[in-house]
């Protein structure tokens, strides 16, 4: 009889070994979630005809500056969430997925996700617009965390170079016509004001 039951107990013991053993991989194929900096509250994700009026909004400043020789444009959180989530579609391997945009106290905030293999991790960029003498714009990163851990300085620059090119590309040929003189962000909107040169 001891050899049987000798023989049950190492079955039982393979079975719970192996139950251990499987449970342990399947936790090793799962993403970890790093965690990170926490979004600003319950922001509703960007719709998707947010897109129009921004792309509008733009095309009637650029006309209208045609005309009268000035600037001016007025987009929202929406229209720069959404602005930004088309960017980075147009990526083959996005960096932030989720971006939700928030426009408040002179800087723009970004809250997304982003993925590295198994990692998964909250991401907080904040940028501040730059307007140079020559009245060219630049999106300036000055803080940006990845999870509990601070962004290296080229992704800052590549999320800086992205977000200049968003703001400068409606502008199409007239960007070299164009001087930008003033730039605002409160209370959810971002303002920019220029004139053709």
């Amino acid at each position: 009889m001891a050899v049987i039951r000798s023989r049950a107990s190492t079955k039982s013991k393979l079975a719970w070994g192996g139950s251990v053993i499987a449970l342990l991989l399947s936790a090793l194929a799962c993403q970890v979630d790093i965690g990170g900096p926490d979004s600003p509250g319950a922001l509703e994700p960007a719709a998707s005809e947010a897109i129009e009026p921004a792309s509008e909004a733009w095309e009637s400043a650029l006309s209208s500056a045609l005309q009268t020789g000035q600037l001016a444009v007025l987009l929202t959180e929406a229209q720069v969430t959404a602005l930004l989530q088309q960017r980075l579609e147009q990526q083959t391997n996005p960096v932030l997925r989720d971006p939700q945009v928030t426009l408040r106290d002179g800087v723009m905030r970004i809250y997304g996700t982003t993925e590295q293999g198994p990692i998964q991790a909250s991401v907080q960029v904040t940028i501040a617009p730059r307007l140079e003498s020559d009245g060219t714009v630049f999106f300036e990163v000055t803080n940006a965390d990845f999870g509990p851990f601070p962004v290296p300085e080229g992704a800052r620059q590549s999320i800086s170079t992205m977000l200049t090119e968003a703001f400068t590309s409606p502008m199409g040929s007239l960007a070299t016509g164009i001087r930008i003189t003033s730039i605002a962000i409160a209370d959810g909107q971002i303002a920019i004001v220029g004139e053709l040169r």
